[in-house]
């Protein structure tokens, strides 16, 4: 067991050289960063929950990268680049190995990203971690959730429904494997939000399944959506596993997907094409913004298909709804 002040020096201190724009970092009562001249700050946060956002016996690993992973997907989906981050964690017990296999994890994304910890805090609880990123923007450049218009193009990138197909998974498959990983390490889409500005009218990340997610972006812009189920993204992995009505299911409800979801204007059409033809990420083309509110989502002939519910709720679902190996 390790005291917080040898925990916090042993795992997540690695201040000896400051990174670019912390003037003060880890070991004082605050942090202090400079921001980069023209740029605006973009600030993040989010909370993960063992029992809710993860299954209790979840590798520590896993945990330290997803609590950065879904941060910096929010990051991705305004445009900015980040910068710095801070980490709230709670345990149970400050077991060494533990504590040491989350922070590996952490910083395996943290450096991939370019991303300095500059502070936090330490305490006894059931296990939360709560992480800030602060990114940076060119001023005026943020893409929004309400910027879309009416006749926009809406994407979405990667392959959406294997997340929760993952948890969900025994692992007993290569492609329950593979539905695993893609839930315990999601990819944030940092380069792709960078790339979209000026381009994207409009962008959100996917975190609690696509149909919420578009809802919000829709709202925000008073607009609807007429979609094409058969354009989803999804594996072969998941088709195989849960054949392809709960793919559609899992696609649109089940959320953990982070990925992007963004609109884009005909007139960016040419650009955005040549763009997308260098991402390593796939991406797809599901429907189109309209006037009219709404999602209405079309499975083959025109056929309506009525999608069962809105995504997951916080504070709808009660933890004895989640599968049992969620707690």
């Amino acid at each position: 067991m390790l005291a917080e002040f040898e925990l916090i020096a042993r795992c997540f201190d690695r201040s000896t050289g400051r990174a670019l724009g912390v003037d003060v970092g880890i070991g004082d009562d605050g942090a202090v960063v400079s921001l980069t001249a023209g740029n605006s700050l973009v600030v993040v946060t989010d909370t993960i929950v063992a029992g809710v956002h993860f299954p209790a016996y979840t590798p520590a690993h896993a945990v330290g990268y997803r609590a950065l992973a879904v941060n910096l997907s929010d990051i991705a989906a305004m445009g900015a680049t980040p910068r710095w981050a801070s980490l709230a964690l709670a345990l149970p017990d400050a077991e060494a190995e533990w504590v040491a296999d989350f922070a590996a994890g952490f910083f395996m994304l943290a450096d991939a990203y370019n991303v300095e910890l500059i502070g936090g805090d330490t305490v006894s609880g059931p296990l939360v971690a709560t992480v800030t990123v602060h990114g940076e923007v060119t001023a005026g450049m943020a893409a929004l959730r309400s910027t879309a218009s009416e006749g926009d193009a809406i994407y979405v990138t990667g392959n959406l429904g294997d997340a929760v197909a993952g948890r969900l998974s025994e692992g007993d498959t290569d492609a329950e494997r593979y539905l695993a990983e893609r839930f315990l390490y999601p990819t944030p889409r940092v380069h792709e939000g960078l790339s979209l500005r000026g381009i994207a009218s409009a962008m959100i990340d996917i975190s609690d399944g696509l149909h919420a997610d578009l809802d919000h972006l829709l709202l925000a812009s008073g607009l609807g959506a007429e979609l094409r189920l058969d354009a989803l993204p999804l594996s072969p992995q998941l088709l195989d596993t849960v054949g392809r009505d709960q793919a559609i299911e899992m696609a649109l409800l089940g959320g953990d997907d982070y990925e992007l979801c963004f609109t884009v204007p005909a007139g960016q059409n040419e650009i955005f094409q040549a763009l997308v033809s260098s991402w390593e990420c796939p991406v797809a083309h599901i429907g189109i913004t309209v006037a009219s509110e709404g999602q209405r989502w079309h499975d083959g002939a025109q056929q309506l298909y009525v999608v069962p519910d809105s995504g997951f709720d916080h504070f709808m679902a009660a933890v004895d709804e989640l599968p049992e190996d969620a707690g």
